[in-house]
């Protein structure tokens, strides 16, 4: 998912996931309550402007971290899911400047200010050549359900479930702070929200995302971590 599907090369960086169901504790009882988020079109938006999660159209978002490049475009598009309008989001990773993967991820806004994740359509690449589409779903089709990327109002200890397709996109997060302060290249930052995401599909391995007032998702300095952010 965007960065959060980066799972797997942060868990090799020594990076690690947690995740949870959605504004719900981590205890094994509540993991296995069915999931069943309530989706009414008419209560969402495609004007995204969470204050920790702004995707205004035309914007890109560069990350780098070692070899790794990640870049991610908030185009124009939309895409219906479920009825539900999404933007939609060009991401993509290069390693050692090749490609490595592909992914359009839609977002949308309900009228909380909640940010909802509605799906992806990703492919891995080697050589330049597509070898995997491993982690696509799309809510509404097999089981997948929309998650939430960014709560409206994150409060510390709460946690959320961020995409649900069952054995494939399980991520989810926990708040761990309202008041961290992190640099990274794109610059300093205090009051800045920390999450520790994982996925219960590698329930060994977490990873801590950091996201700024204004600015949005910061990644993480010891990882993946914003480079630039540029309007076209």
């Amino acid at each position: 998912m965007t960065l959060g599907q980066k799972a797997a090369l942060s868990a090799i960086l020594g990076s690690v996931i947690m995740l949870l169901a959605g504004c719900a504790s981590s205890s094994p009882q509540e993991q296995q309550k069915a999931y069943t988020p309530n989706i009414d079109p008419a209560e969402f938006t495609t004007t995204i402007d969470n204050e920790y999660f702004p995707i205004k159209p035309g914007t890109v978002f560069l990350y780098k971290g070692g070899t790794e490049r990640d870049r991610m475009t908030v185009t124009h598009r939309t895409k219906k899911v479920m009825g539900v309008e999404c933007v939609v989001v060009d991401d993509r990773a290069w390693e050692g400047g090749q490609l490595v993967e592909k992914t359009y991820d839609w977002f949308t806004q309900d009228e909380k200010g909640n940010v909802w994740y509605f799906g992806e359509d990703t492919k891995e690449y080697e050589n330049g050549k597509v070898t995997s589409t491993k982690g696509s779903w799309e809510a509404g089709v097999d089981g997948a359900k929309p998650g939430i990327i960014m709560q409206a109002e994150p409060e510390v200890g709460q946690s959320y479930r961020q995409e649900y397709y069952p054995g494939e996109a399980m991520d989810m997060a926990r708040v761990l702070s309202l008041d961290a302060s992190v640099t990274v290249s794109y610059g300093s930052f205090d009051h800045v929200l920390e999450t520790k995401e994982w996925t219960p599909l590698e329930p060994r391995f977490f990873e801590k995302k950091y996201y700024a007032r204004g600015v949005g998702p910061l990644g993480n300095p010891r990882d993946l971590a914003l480079l630039d952010v540029k309007h076209i």
